[in-house]
């Protein structure tokens, strides 16, 4: 089973604090993490770090953040022939100022206007694709291209080109942020009709599959024709950097191994949990031990 991710590549640089810094202070810090970072980057990083047989499309640098971003990529074996080093641009970065206090994270994200990767045809044909829509044509191109392959996208924002890229997938796993905005309507926990409403919505506007992650609360799905929330497992978070990415891996990774759709959205919401618990994105992500372990805890 073969899977391409497509998409954003970034450096990234994460600052645990025991709380928000104020405004026009200054704090020292005792620790920092760096690690590579972006959606389709993280998600393939899990594939890799689970065996599975990974392939990472995306641009970096040709500088110390874009070789580093690669040696992870190396170390367990995510194919990177089609990581686009370029001479033009420096490697994504970003800050991430993780609150150990409540879990959240505040993320400064430097990328290059016009930086985007150059045309490309692969020389293989992918079983599974998974894009975040940070390359939009190249990922249309590829999709359109592989009509017989799943494909899955982490649509984070309601931008045009990946309300667009949303209309071509098998999956839509997207953000509350990205429902609520495309459907202008507001999910109200205490409201049971607030929740379907937007799910049919959803479903009008996009022809397959929806997932709707809502961070601690698990996600929003349909099944046997019934819209239901899978439950999430209860952590102390400390740092949610990556949390979504992760969950995108391991829900592609439960699809690639042909799992029934709910063990597949319990073991996605496991993952993301999990990661919540520990500083930085790709040291978040649990290795196929730990999750066993939990997964078989978790009724």
């Amino acid at each position: 089973m073969k899977i391409l991710c497509i998409g954003h590549a970034a450096y990234d640089i994460t600052l645990p604090v025991e709380h928000m810094p104020l405004e026009n202070t200054k704090n020292r810090i005792h620790s920092r993490v760096e690690c590579g970072g972006g959606p389709a980057s993280n998600a393939a990083y899990l594939l890799g770090k689970w065996k599975m047989d990974t392939t990472f499309m995306g641009i970096v640098g040709n500088d110390l953040y874009g070789h580093n971003i690669k040696k992870e990529f190396d170390e367990i074996n995510v194919d990177t022939t089609y990581l686009e080093i370029s001479d033009e641009h420096v490697t994504t970065s970003s800050f991430i100022i993780a609150n150990r206090e409540n879990g959240s994270r505040t993320i400064l994200t430097y990328r290059p206007s016009d930086m985007k990767m150059s045309d490309v045809d692969i020389d293989f044909k992918p079983d599974i694709i998974l894009v975040d829509g940070q390359e939009p044509e190249l990922s249309t191109k590829i999709i359109n291209e592989n009509p017989e392959a799943i494909s899955i996208i982490d649509a984070g924002r309601s931008r045009k080109e990946i309300v667009e890229l949303s209309k071509l997938v098998t999956y839509l796993v997207c953000s509350k942020q990205f429902a609520e905005e495309v459907t202008e309507l507001k999910i109200d926990y205490d409201n049971w009709d607030s929740i379907v409403a937007l799910y049919h919505k959803l479903e009008e506007m996009f022809n397959n599959k929806i997932v709707v992650t809502l961070e601690s609360k698990g996600c929003l799905y349909k099944h046997l024709g019934e819209i239901k929330i899978m439950p999430s497992i209860q952590v102390k978070a400390v740092d949610s950097t990556g949390a979504g990415d992760i969950f995108h891996g391991a829900f592609t990774y439960g699809i690639a191994k042909n799992f029934d759709y709910e063990k597949t959205l319990k073991l996605a919401n496991i993952a993301g949990a999990i990661s919540v618990t520990r500083i930085g994105g790709r040291y978040s992500v649990p290795t196929l031990e730990e999750m066993e372990e939990v997964y078989n805890e978790f009724k």
